[in-house]
């Protein structure tokens, strides 16, 4: 049974299960209804009462009609989150977040502005142009809730844009928890041939036995997103001398030329990039330590202290790399991309990788009382094999050992944790990567600081060495890139600020300086990047939010970043009528003059450039977010810098993400999320 079918049966298991599922409110959750305290504002959902029978009066009161307790944790984590209720900041929905770009719109090839060397050893296949779109296994929640609890969002944008979420979760009873994320975007674009979607699911259950000795869990993610390739346009400066004031009279350097037609309910992909992505993951451990329980009305609430904790997690994952154009125009290759192509030939260029691991580890707690201090060492044997359309197929193995230590102690004023792993044997060997981190709590003001250490030795992406049938020149040999990234932070939770610093020493760094030519920089690169954020208060009303990056790299090296990115939002807020809050005003984004990369749509690769600099005006949007209960509202004006005319002191009135790549224009967006409380 191929991947793909497998997730799709467990989906509909799934789905026929929470059908099934008789939805009771959960009375006593044990620990979970301790969890108010730690999730601070907005750690409960109120809702309206529900409506009584006549013989109310008589009833004993439900002591969870009003509310919902739910916090989650993420995938390796013992940190408790709750859900986010803010309304100010529309990029907690949005999937790109303003520190990065894309190639017009949503679902489009996408970098971030900041240095961002690959974080991780071992495997890596080398695309990444649409990783900001995946679910992760790293930002996977687990939850636990005492009722179900569902959330919608739909969100129409511009030319028939649109996103879609769904999420769910539930307790059945306090056990087992199950939950169901869905995330759908398609955008047909600004421009020609530039449509976009993006599909994304995530299916998560977890298990605790009744004496809390044993817990499983389960994820499953598909990502899947597919984007027409346009080349760019073929002449980007008649943006300034539309007849009709719209992009999608000009031509692009891929697609078929002449009038298309527009579809947002159209997925098909005629000449561009598919990206898919499964994983399914299976982690199991089970407890030694004591035993115990509380009594109270009857009800037993039995407690586990642990103090030895077998460990084993099995993943499968599978990734598939796609580029294909079912009518190319073989001049149009050669002139604009240098590639050579037979006149009447298709390009379909495909990638197939499939990954099997296992892991086993010991965990050891030294108190009894704090799970959060703890002692993990084991190791993970992993296999992998490449296929390629007209290429022999490649397999390899790795073995690899890693430890952690983790301390959180129980006043919550530190936090610290350090982390390494090993590749001890097969094709990464020799690869590893450590980290360090350390956080304080300072004072009873909420004061904080934190520190963080990483070294990274990693060997080259597998597509640079040439394990790819895309058109990419491998490097001459492998040489290992080493990375170190240190961070220093200081804030403040309650007063919303926040200064930090980051520093990078990279070695050996991989990169493209052309679309198909990877190469390794012989020299050391230092990079350091300078963030603030603060909300200020200018009246009863009227807040500022100012978000600063201030960047500087070695000019002589292949990384090129904007010296200064900023986000200012000025917003009128508050709560009025009771149940209304409100967030409405104006956000500002800006970015200094730099060399933009390029892209290279036949290899899905942003690569070093420095013919072209990009000059940017400020993005303007207006906004009106408001919240009335259980619904979010949000309604936004973007790009409203667009309506002033070209000069040549203000620049072009469209902004572009990289050469021949504008922005979008006047852009209308519009929608709403809402959760409900079963």
């Amino acid at each position: 049974m191929r991947p793909s079918e497998l997730l799709r049966y467990l989906f509909f298991g799934f789905t026929y299960l929470l059908l099934t599922v008789k939805v009771n409110a959960q009375r006593n959750m044990g620990n979970i209804g301790n969890m108010g305290s730690m999730m601070g504002r907005g750690g409960g959902i109120s809702g309206s009462a529900s409506k009584g029978t006549k013989n109310d009066s008589l009833q004993r009161r439900d002591q969870f009609a009003d509310s919902i307790t739910i916090f989650y944790k993420y995938y390796n984590s013992n940190d408790a989150h709750a859900l986010d209720t803010s309304i100010n900041d529309f990029f907690v929905h949005y999937p790109v977040p303003y520190t990065s770009y894309t190639l017009g719109n949503l679902g489009a090839a996408s970098k971030s502005y900041f240095s961002n060397p690959i974080s991780h050893a071992g495997l890596d296949n080398g695309f990444h142009a649409f990783d900001t779109y995946f679910y992760t296994l790293d930002e996977t929640p687990f939850y636990q809730t005492t009722r179900p609890y569902t959330e919608l969002g739909y969100l129409l944008g511009g030319k028939g844009e649109q996103l879609i979420e769904i999420k769910h979760t539930q307790n059945k009873q306090k056990q087992l928890n199950f939950s169901f994320d869905y995330r759908f975007s398609n955008a047909p674009g600004n421009v020609k041939n530039q449509s976009a979607n993006v599909n994304n699911m995530r299916i998560t259950m977890h298990f605790q036995s009744k004496r809390k000795q044993h817990e499983s869990y389960l994820v499953m993610l598909s990502n899947k997103t597919g984007a027409s390739e346009n080349g760019g346009l073929i002449n980007g400066a008649l943006l300034d001398s539309l007849s009709l004031n719209n992009p999608y009279e000009l031509e692009t350097r891929l697609g078929v030329s002449g009038m298309t037609f527009k579809n947002p309910f159209n997925t098909s992909i005629t000449t561009g990039t598919t990206y898919k992505n499964n994983t399914l993951l299976w982690k199991q451990t089970y407890d030694i330590g004591q035993k115990d329980s509380i009594v109270k009305d009857t009800v037993t609430t039995y407690m586990f202290y642990p103090r030895l904790r077998f460990q084993s997690e099995l993943k499968y994952s599978s990734s598939q790399f796609l580029f294909s154009d079912n009518k190319p125009d073989s001049i149009r290759y050669q002139q604009y991309f240098g590639y050579t192509l037979k006149p009447g030939t298709d390009v379909n260029m495909q990638d197939t990788w499939n990954k099997l691991s296992e892991e086993f580890s010991l965990v050891s707690f030294p108190q009894k009382t704090n799970s959060n201090q703890y002692l993990q060492i084991g190791g993970g044997y992993q296999t992998y094999r490449a296929s390629f359309l007209n290429k022999d197929s490649w397999t390899h193995y790795d073995l690899y050992g890693f430890g952690v230590y983790k301390n959180k102690t129980k006043n919550q004023l530190w936090d610290m944790q350090a982390a390494g792993k090993l590749y001890l044997n097969g094709f990464y060997s020799g690869d590893y990567e450590a980290q360090m981190y350390l956080s304080r709590v300072l004072n009873g003001k909420g004061n904080y600081i934190k520190l963080a250490f990483q070294n990274l030795n990693r060997t080259p992406s597998l597509n640079l060495l040439g394990y790819t049938q895309f058109p990419i020149k491998a490097l001459s040999g492998i040489t290992k890139e080493n990375t170190i990234d240190m961070m220093g932070a200081l804030g403040n939770l309650s007063k919303e600020w926040k200064l930090q610093v980051n520093y990078q020493l990279i070695n050996h760094y991989n990169y493209f300086n052309s679309g198909y030519q990877p190469i390794s920089h012989s020299g050391v690169i230092n990079y350091l990047r300078i963030q603030t954020d603060h909300k200020l208060a200018l009246s009863t009303h009227w807040n500022w939010y100012h978000q600063m990056n201030i960047q500087i790299v070695d000019q002589s090296g292949p990384i090129h970043v904007p010296l200064l990115l900023t986000r200012e939002r000025i917003a009128f807020e508050g709560n009025f009528y009771k149940n209304l809050n409100l967030s409405t005003g104006l956000e500002f984004i800006y970015h200094t003059d730099y060399k933009a990369d390029g892209y290279m749509p036949f290899t899905g690769q942003f690569y070093t450039q420095n013919e072209f600099t990009l000059h940017n005006r400020p993005t303007s949007n207006a906004f009106l977010h408001f919240m009335i209960k259980r619904l979010k509202g949000y309604i936004r004006l973007e790009n409203l810098n667009t309506l002033i005319p070209s000069s040549s002191a203000l620049g072009t009135a469209y902004n572009f993400s990289a050469k021949n790549y504008p922005t979008n224009s006047l852009w209308f967006r519009v929608g709403v999320w809402w959760n409900f409380i079963n």
